[in-house]
């Protein structure tokens, strides 16, 4: 029994769903994402989608859950957006953004110049006296994620003195060093 699956979805009135054969679409004022979707129902009265599945084999039982996830997120990406912010730590660490091109100085010879989809926004913070931020939004869930895990390899943070691009609020274990 799926506890996620089981639970119903409420869709806000500024949203619209459309389900045809294997392909929910949803519409909303921030954009419209589309998922394939198989071995589950999904079922729309009142404004409450519910998903069920089709035949409790495991691999159905297993999508259960996945899809209402996936319905769920989607809806409050196209209603309200998803963002994901970074900071950048460590002396001479910067970041700008210049339309859709993200320019990153974080400690290489040379700048790391990254185009990013149409979809998100992005906005570069500095403040003084503060780590540069990097601040991300857009109604895709997991294009956002995927752009922030993406920025964040570049230079992932390190154990001994904490710098590198975390997430904001990212806890760095830290590691003693040399004792002499």
């Amino acid at each position: 029994m799926s506890r996620v699956g089981n639970n119903p979805i409420s869709v806000p009135e500024d949203v619209t769903i459309d389900v045809t054969e294997n392909i929910i679409s949803v519409k909303g004022k921030l954009g419209e994402l589309e998922q394939d979707f198989s071995g589950v129902l999904i079922k729309i009265d009142n404004g409450i989608i519910t998903v069920e599945r089709v035949s409790e084999s495991k691999e159905n039982k297993s999508k259960h859950g996945l899809y209402r996830a996936l319905i769920n997120n989607m809806i409050i990406g196209v209603s309200k957006g998803w963002m994901k912010e970074l900071e950048l730590v460590g002396v001479g660490y910067r970041a700008k953004a210049q339309g859709q091109k993200l320019d990153l100085a974080v400690g290489f010879s040379h700048n790391i110049v990254m185009n990013l989809a149409q979809e998100i926004k992005i906005e570069t913070i500095s403040e003084k006296g503060q780590n540069h931020r990097i601040k991300l939004t857009s109604f895709d869930k997991q294009l956002v994620g995927q752009v922030a895990a993406k920025i964040r390899s570049f230079r992932k943070p390190e154990p001994y003195k904490g710098k590198g691009i975390k997430y904001v609020g990212e806890y760095i274990r830290r590691k003693a060093g040399k004792s002499a």
